[in-house]
């Protein structure tokens, strides 16, 4: 976040604690990625998210205010420290989407596929430091959550209407075997629960993030849960009409053209697209590659008693 976290929240500096969780809640209601897939909307909500992350603490609103601290804390980013320590007022704690520590929130993602989570916690001169600077006489007293993974996944079209298995490299080493589900979205994030880092203590491993991008087809395209397909036809199926064979995401399929089609009309081929979604079909009439005598001499006849003017109907003057 860089800026007014109280402008991201649509608040003035005034605003209570209840007006500040109200504010984020609406946010996140219409502008979390697994509900808004906008760019502009994940913006919204990745500002709000740390805004109310800041605001929700009254230490660190106080120091804030107060100037003692900018607007992302004085932290630093991709670190998360279990709840007691994050909490601790002479302890910086990193940016999340701030939902994970509040049980007032929890409802608003509770049933969300692709949840967001906050960077794990390391332990280190960056992070809490010795467990002895902490108060702690034992190494296992001190309890700290695993670092949370996060991976950018390309996969193909294919993949991703049908689902599949991938497998990723994690950092520390050796392979995860990924199961990708049946219609995940371009942008979709995929949470692999405690398929992150290692955790201290009893202190539970971090979780690994999966953003997902799909490849373009050649052939289809995707709108939802609906697949386009542009069908090149003959000018005698597009005259004479006549059942051809149409690839679908499930094998292909026949389809039957109606007599007299144009280029750009449309057919539906129902439940044929992702998850109960449909294909449509757009006719596309193509010449043959060379035009023969045969049937150069067959349009000459015909013209002569079946002329007809296809532009007759533009507006504009021709």
């Amino acid at each position: 976040m860089a800026g007014d976290p109280y402008e991201a929240l649509g608040l003035k500096k005034t605003a209570s604690d209840a007006e500040i969780k109200k504010a984020y809640r609406k946010i996140a209601k219409n502008d979390h990625p697994d509900l808004n897939p906008d760019p502009a909307a994940t913006a919204r909500f990745k500002a709000a998210s740390s805004a109310y992350d800041l605001l929700k603490d009254p230490e660190k609103r106080r120091r804030f205010d107060a100037g003692e601290i900018d607007d992302q804390g004085q932290e630093k980013p991709q670190r998360r420290y279990y709840r007691e320590h994050a909490e601790a007022a002479d302890n910086p704690y990193s940016r999340s989407y701030g939902f994970e520590g509040d049980p007032d929130l929890s409802d608003v993602f509770s049933d969300l596929f692709g949840r967001r989570g906050a960077a794990g916690s390391g332990f280190g001169d960056g992070g809490f430091g010795s467990y002895r600077s902490q108060g702690y006489e034992n190494p296992r007293d001190f309890h700290v959550r695993g670092q949370d993974y996060r991976f950018n996944l390309e996969i193909d079209f294919m993949t991703a209407a049908k689902g599949g298995k991938t497998r990723i490299s994690l950092p520390e080493g050796g392979d995860l075997d990924v199961t990708i589900p049946k219609g995940v979205r371009d942008g979709q994030t995929i949470r692999l629960k405690g398929k992150g880092g290692a955790g201290m203590g009893q202190g539970g491993p971090g979780d690994a993030y999966l953003t997902i991008s799909i490849a373009p087809h050649p052939d289809f395209q995707r709108d939802g849960n609906n697949i386009h397909l542009g069908l090149p036809i003959t000018i005698y199926e597009a005259a004479l009409g006549g059942k051809v064979r149409v690839p679908t995401i499930d094998g292909t399929v026949n389809l039957t053209i109606p007599a007299g089609s144009n280029t750009g009309r449309k057919l539906r081929l129902k439940g044929r697209g992702i998850n109960g979604g449909d294909q449509t079909v757009e006719l596309k009439v193509v010449m043959p590659p060379k035009v023969d005598d045969d049937l150069t001499e067959f349009m000459e006849k015909w013209r002569k008693d079946h002329s007809y003017d296809p532009r007759s109907e533009l507006k504009a003057e021709v």
